[in-house]
């Protein structure tokens, strides 16, 4: 009985943290994790768009865009973009009216994309490594900690008979 009532907490504490971000999506904002990319028409408005895992086609009108692990075209307007692990590509009719940060990717920019707020690329294997192992020391640990807990910490010694 136990078991399967720790088995149903742990389920419904994943659903509730992949849940999380749909339910404080506002009217017309798009939240993806994983799976199926972001694609909005150029006769479209979308809201604010997320994206961790996938991708972001933007051609039509959005209010911020966030990608993470994926990349980013725009090719219409919106507001902010950010991109973590991916590429952004500003293309011809690109128009930002804040700004466009790219982290640990490269960005593509067309001479006559137009960005009003700043422009910020931070690419390059440093940024790269940082990415992977900043995340990655906490498991690292824990994982380490829960082989030293589990191992016999001493020897066996035989018993002379």
């Amino acid at each position: 009985m136990r078991c399967g009532l720790r088995a149903l907490s742990w389920a419904g504490l994943a659903v509730a943290l992949l849940a999380a971000p749909v339910a404080y999506a506002g009217t017309g904002d798009q939240v993806h994790i994983g799976g199926r990319n972001i694609s909005v028409a150029p006769d479209e408005h979308a809201g604010d768009l997320v994206c961790v895992g996938c991708s972001i086609r933007m051609m039509g009108s959005c209010g911020d865009v966030v990608a993470i692990g994926g990349s980013v075209d725009v090719n219409g307007s919106t507001h902010d973009v950010v991109v973590i692990g991916g590429g952004l590509r500003l293309e011809e009719n690109a128009f930002v009216a804040g700004d466009a940060v790219t982290v640990g990717g490269r960005l593509w920019r067309d001479p006559s994309a137009v960005v009003h707020g700043q422009v910020s690329v931070r690419s390059g294997i440093l940024v790269l490594l940082w990415l992977v192992l900043v995340p990655s020391v906490p498991i690292i640990l824990i994982v380490a900690l829960l082989i030293w807990l589990v191992r016999p910490n001493r020897q066996p010694t035989q018993v002379g008979v």
